[in-house]
């Protein structure tokens, strides 16, 4: 068989000597497990932060520029709770995904106690991560942001300011549907506005005046249509790494699947929660991912 970068890499890990227990700092204690997910991470809150700011701009337009002028006032009350119902959504869902703990491995928890506590046999073996001092369960990688192994880690996304992971994995899709729609309504409204505008007085149609009306829409139709095709691709490779249980990270690797083969709908109850509801869209629910396999430490 051929010996890839990444079997050298495994081999070196085989050593015992290589996980050196007395080197690692024992992990925190319960107490302070307790503390709220945060990543001090410059570029990730600044992302965040223009996330919020893009929403709040869209929502200002759709709302003071299109709906809240419109003689129309059974389309602008339609059109006006839809909107802000999915932006609300899509805020929820970006909130729930950067503060939840997309499932950390314990730092430092290589320790001599926890070694032995694996009751290791003859032959068998466990991964250290020599970056954080973890013993690394079957599907973790490291992240050089978080600085944590994680879970079943997918990718690092600025824009949510943490990793998409094994526990937030749900609320980054429904986070990506939700900017999705919300891009695909406002480029409906705008559409529509204009021909409006068109066909009447540009001064009755905005209580703005024509050229800052002009603007306004056009900056908003460009922000609209970009997020729109760069979350509906997010949600496709996402929707698809979950249906086929294998995250971005093991795509790009092409690492060997040591991992149980299951249905795509076990899979999406895996990440969304048992049984299929209403839940499933919301981002306040979170998953009930049933009894969950123990992770394996030791091949």
């Amino acid at each position: 068989m051929m010996i890839t970068p990444l079997h050298r890499f495994r081999d070196i890990e085989r050593i015992p000597e290589y996980l050196q227990p007395e080197k690692c700092v024992p992990p925190p204690s319960r107490a302070s497990l307790g503390t709220m997910w945060f990543i001090r991470d410059g570029c990730g809150i600044a992302c965040a932060v223009v996330t919020w700011m893009l929403v709040f701009y869209a929502d200002f337009v759709v709302l003071l520029v299109m709906l809240v002028p419109s003689r129309d006032y059974v389309y602008s009350v339609i059109n006006g709770t839809l909107f802000n119902t999915l932006a609300f959504l899509a805020l929820a869902s970006h909130f729930r995904a950067m503060l939840t703990d997309p499932g950390a491995v314990p730092k430092g928890n290589a320790t001599k106690e926890f070694i032995e506590s694996l009751q290791l046999k003859p032959g068998q073996v466990v991964y250290k991560c020599p970056k954080c001092c973890s013993i690394k369960p079957d599907r973790a990688h490291h992240c050089s942001v978080c600085k944590r192994c994680i879970r079943k880690m997918d990718h690092h996304c600025p824009w949510v300011n943490n990793c998409v992971g094994e526990n937030n994995q749900k609320y980054f899709v429904l986070f990506t549907m939700y900017i999705a729609l919300i891009s695909l309504h406002a480029l409906i409204m705008v559409g529509f506005h204009f021909l409006y505008c068109f066909e009447e007085d540009w001064t009755k149609c905005s209580s703005f005046s024509p050229p800052t009306t002009v603007i306004l829409l056009i900056l908003l139709c460009f922000e609209a249509l970009l997020f729109l095709i760069f979350t509906s691709v997010m949600f496709g490779t996402q929707v698809h790494s979950i249906c086929t249980d294998e995250t971005g990270i093991e795509q790009l690797k092409k690492e060997e699947r040591r991992w149980a083969k299951k249905t795509k709908w076990m899979n999406m109850k895996a990440v969304f929660g048992h049984p299929f509801s209403i839940a499933w869209l919301s981002p306040f629910a979170t998953p009930d991912q049933g009894k969950a396999d123990p992770y394996q430490y030791v091949v």
